[in-house]
């Protein structure tokens, strides 16, 4: 093809489709086997330093802050992040030193609640490099490419635009109607993080409400690793099969972890706990501040459960647990006594 501009960012998480299908049959197993864990467990035998790694969720949304809390506690260093959408674990991953490279969207702020002070400080210091810059769309067509085993997702997205310039993408002459068009590389991170509410311990997990891109991310992951807020017995699963986002055999750890995604929400289930999230924001305005939050809250507790006792305990997320009640007065589906 005709290239006709290119952009100059770095492209990361990029693999031959061949070679990746190829390290996908000698390394995913189809077996359906018990691939229960804990998160440390998970993050040693699957996180290893300088791994190009990707969050599941959206913003402070059904993300997999259990996944980040050991991440930090394990001292993982030279993480490049693929920062779609996310925000508070990527400002905390950025902020303790774990991501020190990243392809980013957004993700220097917590939306309505103001910027983010970690990762700005970190960015302007030279500690966490920006290697890249794309569209959340085009994040999401990365791992759609890279999903189907095709080199790069052909699309208009981003023609014309200073984002295209610092990208990895090329625009060429499309051969049938001689237009410019963009082709926006594939991406297989190497690990993945996805929290969902169900799963079996095979790693059949179902998502309620939207999936926003983790349909196509689970695919394209190397490594997956799901956790989960309780984990369901297959029967549950095959009895609506329909309600599985992701499929067991692109899983490669299951991890039990209830209310694993605060301080962030997880829908129909818990709200956000906006006074630790503030806690943090307020914290981390100084390095020594953001140290504090860390020997606090991940090196000074012994796993995730001794961080929500820290955190309130099972008062003050029984309370936020409340308020999504409140908000969402619906009973789900899958919570019906049959009859």
């Amino acid at each position: 093809m005709e290239i006709l501009a290119e952009g100059h960012g770095e492209l990361v998480g990029w693999h031959d489709p061949d070679e990746h299908r190829a390290w996908v049959r000698e390394n995913k197993s189809r077996d359906l086997k018990d691939k229960r864990m804990t998160i440390a467990e998970a993050v040693a035998q699957f996180v290893p330093d300088g791994a190009v790694i990707a969050m599941g969720g959206f913003g402070h949304i059904r993300v997999s802050m259990a996944g980040v809390y050991e991440m930090i506690r394990q001292r993982k260093r030279r993480l490049i992040l693929l920062g779609k959408t996310g925000v508070h674990d990527a400002d905390l991953l950025v902020g303790a030193g774990c991501v020190d490279r990243m392809e980013v969207a957004y993700d220097f702020g917590h939306e309505l609640r103001g910027l983010s002070p970690a990762s700005r400080r970190a960015v302007e210091t030279g500690q966490c490099q920006v290697l890249a810059e794309i569209s959340n769309a085009g994040h999401q067509w990365r791992f759609l490419a890279g999903m189907m085993g095709l080199p790069f997702m052909p699309a208009r997205n981003m023609l014309g635009t200073d984002t295209l310039k610092y990208s990895s993408s090329k625009v060429v002459r499309d051969p049938f109607s001689g237009k410019p068009v963009c082709l926006i590389p594939a991406c297989q991170p190497d690990v993945v993080f996805i929290h969902v509410p169900r799963c079996d311990m095979y790693g059949n997990a179902q998502i309620d409400g939207t999936v926003i891109e983790d349909f196509e991310l689970a695919r394209a992951a190397r490594r997956l690793i799901v956790t989960t807020e309780t984990i369901i017995p297959e029967s549950e699963i095959r009895r609506k099969p329909w309600r599985t986002a992701i499929p067991f055999f692109v899983v490669d750890a299951v991890v039990e972890v209830p209310y694993g995604s605060h301080p962030c929400q997880m829908p129909l289930l818990y709200f956000f706990d906006e006074e630790h999230i503030a806690e943090w924001l307020r914290m981390s305005k100084t390095p020594e501040g953001a140290q504090e939050y860390f020997d606090k809250y991940v090196f000074g507790v012994e796993d995730f459960t001794t961080y929500l006792e820290l955190v309130g305990g099972l008062r003050k997320l029984d309370y936020l647990k409340r308020v999504e009640e409140l908000r969402a007065p619906m009973v789900a589906p899958w919570s019906k006594k049959k009859e």
